[in-house]
């Protein structure tokens, strides 16, 4: 869901990405790896560990030169622990912002102001064509070479509305260096081949590139990326409501590319637009860690910026004209057919436009009101809108989001039926109303603040990434950086305006929501008819194309589509890039120290962190006594066991306690193979919560209450629930297609992957649909106790803490009371069936085994409204500890980026695609928003007989291991330390052995696994497809159509 951030902290920690950078990202799919936590010990040429890297940074004076850079301002900033340099660039004006901390996932990105005036995507088109290759790095496609010659634990570009920005981080390095010599020349020194354009961009070719009589069509990554982007009515309502909200300049347009739009940019517009926006005048630089800056700056004025001189960009963004009275409007989407209510399918909200962005505290002030208006069942809007249940949701922008130059805040419902319309008008303006008269609660006000100080004081593993997009933002349109860091200096003045005027909030109320002219009402309707309009808009501007050509254009049309493949078939030469080592991974993993104990006679698990005073708080109840027929039903019971109320609080109440003393109550359904048995795994919900360590109390009260009296009676509430948690998993599937079908390819696989369907596949999407239409809820009200009976029982249970040495103690003593307080709820019972299988590897697990289940061929096609298709196929192999993991990991990764990537992403055109080894022991291929279905089939077994060819050489070995040792040495948040082994029983000792495994990984290895696994007739397999209906399809009896 496109929601906007609610406060700061939330935005600076876990910014959600979706709405942050709507257009693109550039790999998917998101290569998020690491590096082991025991590199950091080492020491480089230049990395200094003689005093921190914050210390080190203070020492600058503004005016002072370092390589062209002049600083600027020097700003120790103790809440995020950081200290903050700004610099300039003397020669062209560039904009630098270097963050010193110490942590060694080092990060760095470059963004520059883009402001296209059409919807042709060329910000978007451009950002992936600059990085298919450059001046210094001529081969086709570094960006993807890179993700396999390096250690990054995040390589990506992203394309906003106004800015296109470029990150990578890596803890290592001489790979730091690497990966910033690309960069520079991939934005700055281009090649912008025509070629690369017409593979990325869009292109008019033969359907089958080899046949001239086959028919033209549109072809392009981009082209079909935004065609399978504009296929989820959530991001459509958004760019619709921005273009709406903004019509006077740049936000008017869509900056990611109309597919109708996209086929009339032309090569020589895409040069233009590289030549006026991406230039150091135009750019702004953020490094983030503990390597030193100067070594950064020589590096980017040697390597780029002593080349150009100072220009006059003229990007800005003027403000939007204020409107002299409120504006309505109309659009309409495809119908949804797992909506939970076919007659409810409208969405109605109203946007406001706000001050501009860079003013940090209107922009925290304008934010935190956001949450307290919106979030919660304590909110107004939420009590006024969801609870009457008008709709199923919030629209899907809601609330307050500050990505354009002058904010916008958004309230409305989707899930609705088009009579409810003006009503919820009215409850919108009477609310505001009775916001203006009643104001907020101080408690409420309390509560978000404690929010923003647990946000602050949480650790988390791409801390640099969470700050470079936070500023983004207000630093594109010149707002000052240093100061959006400066985060308590907001708090400070918050309280103090509060106090000096107690109606402060509602004056702001008053000001942007009551007297605010500039208002849109946007209200969106199914049509049954949009597809087939989409389809026809494109066939009309396909034909108007192809009725301009001449006979020489098409044969030129053929040449060059020929000449494409050819290109895209030729083996790469990537000697010019540069790469890592095999012998620059760590050979032995850091040993994470976790104390075994127990509290009550239930096992425990501590984990001595530094996590800034806050306690981690997580227990594991198995799912091994629950009746088989209560299964699906578990996912809802843990998505309202903490929302219901519990104790003496009324849910209400329960959710003001949960947000002033804790980080978060959660419960969540874990599958966890068996590392040992492909038929074996553990059942379970997860309970995690978090607080600061003087909440501790408090955060066990309130499980206390979860366990012994949780309330299940309310009807209303528990409907309201049931409408929410149905709408977001129907939204969720356009975006997560390529999930959902793996997730149902390993239905008939293992018994893992049948449980995994149940609670998180498209059978659980179903269902809740089901639920959600009922008109009785009593039959779910009856269960959920009976569910609850079974999983929080301390019988069932094993804990888990993690905090600082100096608050164990504390945290010990509370666990034992809270254990001793639910022991009422110790009941024995008897697992459903007889084969569960106690197990220890210093953790206790409590093993599922299904001696019964027998693995079948299956392949499901689930017809969506949606032009492009998610596919999936998933092998099953062996499980975790096999000698022969190690290999189809590598096997995977390998004929991703040597085989797979060619064939479904140049040649076919889908976003993204290639092959992944599972824990639980499946080999699955994959591909995202694809325009193919049989030659992506066709691709998975091509890639298998690549595999067994064996033509692939030691370099191509080494650097599928590069990319492996990456994610399996992604850095971990001391937050989760020693969590792998509470959850899975995977000791440290394993992950060892696995790591050493991985070293040995031979050519013949790799060879023998895809042919002793991958073979058709070897192994049992399943396939899965999400996409429009086809008639290879309709005309097969082998699939079943759901």
């Amino acid at each position: 869901m496109i929601r906007s951030i609610n406060t700061l902290a939330i935005h600076l920690f876990h910014c959600y990405i979706q709405n942050k950078w709507p257009q693109s990202c550039n790999n998917f799919p998101v290569k998020c790896f690491g590096f082991p936590s025991s590199f950091r010990g080492q020491t480089y040429t230049w990395r200094l560990k003689s005093t921190s890297a914050t210390e080190r940074a203070l020492h600058y004076q503004p005016g002072q030169k370092i390589h062209g850079f002049t600083v600027q301002e020097v700003v120790a900033v103790p809440d995020l622990f950081l200290t903050a340099v700004k610099l300039s660039h003397d020669k062209t004006g560039a904009q630098y912002l270097h963050a010193a901390r110490e942590d060694s996932n080092n990060l760095f990105s470059v963004q520059f102001r883009t402001t296209p005036m059409d919807s042709t995507g060329v910000p978007h088109i451009l950002e992936h064509t600059v990085l298919c290759g450059s001046e210094k790095y001529p081969c086709r496609d570094p960006f993807f070479k890179m993700l396999n010659r390096s250690l990054s634990t995040f390589m990506n570009a992203f394309t906003a509305s106004d800015y296109t920005m470029y990150p990578f981080s890596t803890q290592n390095t001489k790979d730091f260096q690497n990966l910033l010599s690309v960069y520079l020349d991939a934005v700055f020194f281009p090649c912008l081949r025509e070629q690369d354009f017409w593979q990325e961009g869009w292109r008019l070719e033969n359907e089958n590139p080899t046949d001239p009589s086959s028919r033209l069509v549109f072809k392009g990554v981009v082209f079909n990326e935004m065609k399978g982007a504009f296929s989820d009515n959530e991001r459509l309502y958004a760019q619709h409501l921005q273009n709406k909200l903004y019509p006077d300049h740049t936000y008017s347009v869509v900056s990611g590319g109309e597919p109708l739009d996209i086929p009339d940019l032309t090569w020589d517009q895409l040069k233009n637009f590289h030549a006026t926006h991406y230039h150091p005048s135009n750019a702004r630089f953020f490094t983030y860690g503990d390597l030193p800056l100067e070594e950064h700056l020589r590096q980017i004025e040697e390597e780029a910026l002593s080349r150009f001189d100072r220009i006059n960009p003229n990007t800005e963004v003027p403000p939007q004209p204020q409107w002299s009275s409120p504006r309505e409007d109309h659009v309409t989407c495809s119908p949804d057919a797992l909506a939970p209510d076919q007659s409810k399918q409208n969405t109605l909200c109203m946007s406001y436009l706000l001050g501009d962005i860079t003013d940090t505290f209107e922009g925290f002030t304008l934010s935190l009101l956001s949450s307290l208006m919106i979030s919660g069942p304590n909110a107004p809007f939420y009590k006024a809108l969801i609870e009457p249940k008008i709709g199923s949701d919030f629209s899907s922008v809601v609330g307050y989001d500050g990505s354009t130059k002058e904010a916008s805040f958004s309230i409305g419902l989707q899930g609705m039926a088009e009579e409810d319309m003006e009503r919820v008008k009215k409850i919108i303006n009477q609310t505001i109303n009775d916001i203006i008269q009643n104001g907020f609660e101080e408690e409420r006000i309390e509560a978000i603040l404690h929010k923003i100080e647990i946000q602050m004081k949480h650790q988390s593993t791409n801390f640099g990434l969470s700050l470079a997009s936070y500023i983004a933002s207000p630093w594109n349109h010149d707002g000052d950086p240093v100061e959006l860091l400066q985060i308590s200096d907001c708090v400070s003045k918050f309280r103090k305006a509060l106090r000096e005027n107690p109606h402060f909030l509602q004056d702001k109320v008053q000001n942007y929501f009551k007297e605010n002219t500039h208002r849109l009402t946007l209200s969106m309707s199914p049509d049954e008819t949009y597809l087939d309009k989409q389809a026809k808009a494109e066939e009309e501007k396909l034909q108007k194309k192809i009725q301009a050509l001449t006979d020489s254009d098409r044969k030129d049309i053929y040449e060059k589509g020929l000449e494409l493949l050819s290109a895209q078939s030729k083996p790469q030469d990537a000697s010019c890039l540069p790469a890592l080592k095999v012998s620059d991974i760590e050979p032995t993993i850091a040993i994470t120290p976790v104390h075994l104990s127990s509290a009550g006679g239930v096992p425990v698990q501590y984990c001595e962190q530094p996590t800034n005073g806050l306690v981690y708080f997580r227990a594991m109840c198995s799912l091994n006594t629950l009746p088989e027929e209560l299964k699906p039903y578990v996912p809802l019971f843990c998505s309202v066991i903490t929302k219901m109320g519990a104790g003496s609080l009324d849910y209400r109440q329960q959710a003001q306690q949960m947000e002033l003393r804790t980080g978060g109550v959660s419960v969540s359904t874990q599958v966890i193979p068996d590392s040992t048995h492909m038929d074996m795994y553990e059942q379970g919900i997860l309970l995690s919560s978090s607080c600061l360590d003087r909440n501790l109390p408090h955060m066990f009260e309130l499980w206390t209450d979860i366990f012994s009296s949780p309330h299940f009676d309310d009807e209303e509430r528990l409907r309201v629930l049931v409408m929410m948690s149905a709408q977001e998993l129907a939204n969720g599937i356009s975006y997560s297609g390529h999930m959902y079908a793996m997730t149902r390819t390993g239905r008939h696989l293992t018994p893992a992957g049948d449980l995994q369907e149940t609670f998180t596949g498209m059978d659980q999407v179903k269902f809740m649909k089901r639920i959600a239409e009922m008109t009785d809820l009593i039959h779910v009200i009856r269960i959920l106790p009976r569910i609850k009976k079974h999983l929080l029982n301390p019988d069932n249970m094993r804990c888990a803490i993690n905090t600082t040495p100096q608050k164990m103690c504390d945290a010990e003593g509370q666990l034992e009371s809270f254990i001793k307080d639910v022991c009422g709820n110790r009941k024995e019972r008897k697992p459903v069936r007889p084969n569960i299988i106690k197990v220890s590897f210093n953790v206790q697990l409590w093993l599922y085994s299904n001696s019964n289940f027998l693995p079948c061929q299956m392949k499901t096609f689930f017809p969506m409204p949606f032009p492009v298709n998610f596919i999936s196929e998933s092998i099953r192999t062996v499980p975790f500890s096999h000698e022969d993991f190690a290999s189809l990991s590598i096997l995977a990764r390998m004929m991703t980026a040597k085989f797979l990537h060619g064939e479904i992403r140049e040649k076919g055109g889908a976003y993204g695609g290639g092959a992944r080894m599972g824990g639980g022991g499946l080999f699955s291929f994959y591909s995202y928003r694809d325009p193919n279905l049989v030659q992506t089939l066709s691709a998975f077994r091509g890639g298998v007989d690549w595999a067994k060819l064996g033509q692939f050489t030691q370099q191509d070995i080494d650097e599928a291991k590069l990319s492996v040792f990456s994610a399996v040495d992604s850095p971990i948040a001391p937050s989760d330390k020693g969590l792998g082994q509470f959850l899975s029983g995977i000791t440290d000792e394993m992950k060892q052995g696995h790591r050493q495994r991985l070293f040995s990984v031979t050519h013949r290895n790799l060879v023998d696994v895809a042919e002793r696994y991958l073979s058709v007739g070897q192994s049992t397999r399943g396939v899965a497809v999400l996409g429009p209906e086809t008639d290879t399809i309709k005309k097969d009896p082998s699939w079943i159509v759901k």
